[in-house]
């Protein structure tokens, strides 16, 4: 029996959550759990998220686990798990509730006074960790979600004990239509999650019908330097605040930008023309500067002293996997980046520019065939920026291999615009083919959404 809308726990003391190991999932579990229910939960792939949630005392079983699934009161399942799943048919064949993730955050959002998410195509997980950080800073004791691991939280969540849950919101399957947000934050609108929407026009829809539901004594944060994001100002019903870089109109002027050897920016912010405060950013990269911009934003909302969110954006080192330092081998530097849209991948690219640095070798992994269909030559012009290109086969996700596209695809298209790329299959040889021929003082960038995280440290051995 699948729920439309959840609105109580009352009844419920089992709860199983098919797919705990997914970062939202995760989150969720530890949290219900804090809350008094029994919680269980079944992941097909082990992972320090399911590490944590064991050592935690959480039952968590690797593969299917329909024991723990007949036993249960509620369900809760990710966006990614399939109909004829073991799991979901014992659910269906037993009567047992069952209610999708998305769903059930919408529930937890209406449990808080005050929900604050944030969304976008890209940059959410930093954005809500500058959030989360500005308002732990600041002593407001929050609840937090967020897409990535975060050193500040020890983790990818936090249980407070304030009227405060910040969420990073995503928009794939429109899981955010599902939140109740009484401030939101929309940092860009990007032709992203084609395989689900199948047109920009789409997107852009999903968004505007997002900013719809921002209560009306709230506020909705977004990019002035973002035409789409600009027309959402008709559909708010609160306050509209924007901040910008190129858009001097903004309410939030990032101006005097410089950046360090490391990347890391300092600017002026101007709050409607008057000078606010100087930020130094320790997270490079100027799609940072911006995200900066839309935490300065909410938290002046928020009414945070301006000084504490300066300490916070300061001491703010990044989330896991956001071009995060993994360590060096001879002088060259390792970096580790979650980018796997061309948008992600030209931001990654320039911040990489303002490092100092001798040259730059890329390692990307395309995610999921779909997405590299539709902007294969997207794909190609961002990754030019990068001295040395090396591709690994398509991390498939949810997705089948038709035999329709690979990433032989991207080099073709790379070697058109008249740049050298390589793709390697084999993770070890391509450990090999780099430190062949990488020089002292190169960096070398892991990136894409799958598994080639694992190659930063098969580096570093």
């Amino acid at each position: 029996m699948e729920l439309e809308e959840i609105n109580s726990l009352e009844g419920y003391q089992r709860i199983h959550l098919i797919g705990i190991g997914g970062v939202s999932m995760s989150a969720i579990a530890e949290t219900l759990k804090y809350w008094g229910y029994i919680v269980t939960g079944s992941d097909l792939h082990e992972s320090e998220l399911t590490e944590k949630l064991i050592q935690d005392g959480i039952e968590v079983t690797i593969g299917h686990d329909e024991e723990n699934a007949k036993k249960a009161d509620l369900i809760i399942y990710n966006a990614a798990i399939p109909e004829n799943d073991p799991e979901m048919i014992i659910a269906k064949t037993n009567q047992i509730p069952f209610v999708g993730r998305g769903k059930f955050v919408g529930f937890l959002t209406r449990t808080y006074q005050e929900a604050i998410c944030i969304s976008g195509t890209h940059g959410k997980s930093t954005t809500t960790s500058m959030i989360a950080c500005a308002f732990i800073e600041a002593g407001l004791d929050p609840s937090v979600e967020v897409g990535a691991v975060l050193k500040e939280l020890n983790g990818n969540y936090r249980i407070g004990k304030s009227e405060y849950f910040i969420l990073e919101s995503c928009e794939y399957k429109g899981n955010f239509l599902n939140f109740n947000p009484n401030a939101a934050v929309i940092l860009n609108i990007d032709n992203d999650h084609l395989d689900y929407y199948k047109t920009f026009e789409n997107v852009v829809k999903a968004f505007t019908n997002f900013s719809e539901l921002v209560d009306s004594k709230g506020v909705l944060v977004t990019n002035a330097d973002d035409a789409n994001c600009l027309k959402l100002k008709e559909h708010a019903k609160g306050q509209f605040v924007t901040y910008g870089i190129q858009n001097q109109t903004a309410d939030f002027v990032a101006k005097n930008i410089q950046f360090d050897d490391n990347g890391f920016a300092t600017f002026d912010c101007y709050k409607q023309g008057e000078h606010y405060l100087q930020v130094k950013l320790s997270v490079a990269g100027y799609h940072n500067v911006l995200n900066s911009l839309a935490c300065i934003g909410i938290c002046d909302y928020y009414q945070i002293d301006k000084n504490v969110v300066q300490n916070a954006l300061q001491k703010f080192t990044g989330a896991s996997r956001r071009l995060e330092y993994k360590g060096s081998f001879n002088e060259v530097s390792i970096f580790d980046d979650y980018a796997h849209h061309p948008t992600e991948i030209l931001a990654t690219a320039e911040a990489v520019k303002n490092k100092k640095y001798h040259e730059s070798w890329v390692i990307f992994q395309p995610h999921t065939f779909s997405r590299t269909k539709e902007h294969l030559q997207d794909f190609a012009k961002a990754l030019s920026h990068f001295d040395h290109i090396v591709l690994t086969d398509i991390y498939a996700a949810r997705e089948i291999d038709t035999g329709e596209i690979s990433s032989k695809d991207i080099v073709r298209e790379i070697q058109n615009l008249g740049k050298e790329a390589i793709c390697i299959g084999d993770f070890e040889k391509i450990v090999s083919y780099i430190k062949e021929k990488v020089n002292p003082k190169d960096i070398v960038i892991t990136l894409g959404a799958g598994n080639v995280t694992a190659i930063g440290p098969m580096f570093l051995k």
